[in-house]
């Protein structure tokens, strides 16, 4: 990166992080179960709710609960099941249009990430409803209170029920942008391990893996506070505690409620400390392709930390301790070697592979461009890369069948090597 470009990065990044004690930060009031919904939604008079969730959600009868305690309790609920994997602006406006239509006064985000996004997003646009979410990207932009918003995970890993970012995808463009602001945070967050039991493993290691980076870049960034910290190692700690007990046996509630804690550590964690380049490359592949988000951390979480070299070898060491991986006097640079193992030995055990075939060799400088826009400078990375260092990643990630086919012609010559 241009030196004039990283004075400007540091510069940025410093000042946040300077501003952090004095920022609105808030942490959603925890639930156990939706069996409290009720209660709360009569305390702050809201008489008619919208549940913004999925087709595989409400499928699978994981709101069923929800829906019954709404309706013991006599209060009128309406569904958008049609978020998908990467919410679009069309489903935010979809949902956005029932809200208004059945007069709505409170939002449920009801699923992974993605419903909890929707659900944000749509919060956005009834506190600012002349202004496009277009226009909200980035930071503070939101500035004014949302309706009441509940957060109910049904993945441990997002940590959507802690943060105040959207992740939305414009429908025509395809580019996947950040909303982040204060009132995006929501009031409540329902830590309900009942509602995680049907979720296939595949989708448990997905998630779980998600959490774990969120922990990790948190931790390792440059704008750590005590809190954060204490927060990332206690995610990391339950991750690798519990996560192979709810991949290899799914009903295991006790399992499946520390991985939901996880998660909400590992939330709490980034949404003051950042997350860093793993994110950022995920994001621009969850945009473009509709890559899962939690699969594309994942893969790419182990190269990024390779990367970064000696400046991260301390903190992965602590991260290693907190894991149970390496004694608090093993040598540092074989614990940091010893933590980044055991994440590819875990992609490993999960059947997660290492490369992501929808990528397409035109498409990289394309996307390393979105991934160098989102993370330069908001991110506190612990080494900064420009879009040129980014690019390696996305080749990283091709396998040599794509490798190969992106150095050949279509007259069978060989062209540049990458």
């Amino acid at each position: 990166m241009h030196r004039i470009r990283k004075i400007y990065c540091r510069t940025f990044q410093t000042a946040f992080k300077i501003a952090l004690p004095f920022l609105p930060y808030r942490t959603p009031e925890i639930i156990g179960s939706v069996k409290g919904i009720p209660d709360i939604l009569k305390e702050k008079k809201c008489s008619s709710v919208l549940i913004i969730t999925d087709s595989v959600i409400r499928e699978l009868g994981l709101t069923k609960r929800l829906e019954k305690a709404l309706s013991d309790h006599d209060i009128p609920f309406f569904i958008y099941d049609k978020t998908v994997a990467n919410p679009t602006t069309v489903n935010v406006a979809a949902a956005l249009d029932l809200y208004h239509e059945h007069s709505c006064n409170a939002i449920i985000g009801f699923g992974g990430g993605s419903s909890m996004d929707c659900a944000k997003a749509v919060g956005a646009r009834v506190a600012k409803p002349k202004q496009s979410l277009a226009r909200m990207k980035g930071i503070l932009k939101v500035h004014k209170k949302l309706p009441l918003l509940i957060a109910i995970p049904t993945t441990a890993g997002t940590g959507s029920e802690t943060t105040l970012a959207a992740v939305i995808t414009d429908a025509d463009t395809r580019h996947k942008y950040a909303i982040n602001d204060f009132p995006l945070i929501p009031r409540y967050a329902v830590l309900d391990p009942k509602v995680t039991i049907s979720l296939p493993p595949s989708i448990t290691a997905t998630t779980g893996m998600d959490a774990l980076t969120h922990a990790v870049e948190a931790f390792i960034g440059n704008s750590t506070t005590y809190g954060t910290r204490k927060n990332a190692l206690m995610a990391v700690q339950l991750i690798f505690e519990n996560i192979d007990t709810v991949y290899n046996d799914g009903k295991n509630v006790s399992a499946r409620r520390n991985m939901l804690h996880a998660s909400f550590y590992a939330g709490c964690a980034f949404t003051k400390s950042y997350v860093g380049y793993v994110h950022a490359v995920a994001h621009s592949l969850g945009g473009e392709y509709n890559v899962p988000h939690g699969l594309a951390n994942a893969v790419i979480l182990p190269f990024v930390l390779e990367a970064y070299g000696e400046s991260i070898h301390k903190k992965l060491h602590k991260l290693a301790v907190a894991a149970g991986i390496s004694k608090a006097d093993t040598p540092v640079s074989e614990s940091a070697a010893a933590f980044i193992q055991a994440i590819k030995d875990m992609k490993q055990r999960f059947h997660i592979g290492d490369h992501i075939p929808e990528i397409q060799d035109v498409d990289i400088p394309k996307l390393a461009h979105y991934a160098d826009k989102e993370a330069n400078p908001l991110y506190p990375v612990p080494v900064l890369m420009d879009k040129r260092k980014l690019e390696q990643f996305y080749y990283q990630l091709m396998d040599d069948t794509q490798i190969d086919d992106a150095q050949t012609d279509d007259s069978g010559k060989p062209q540049e090597q990458l």
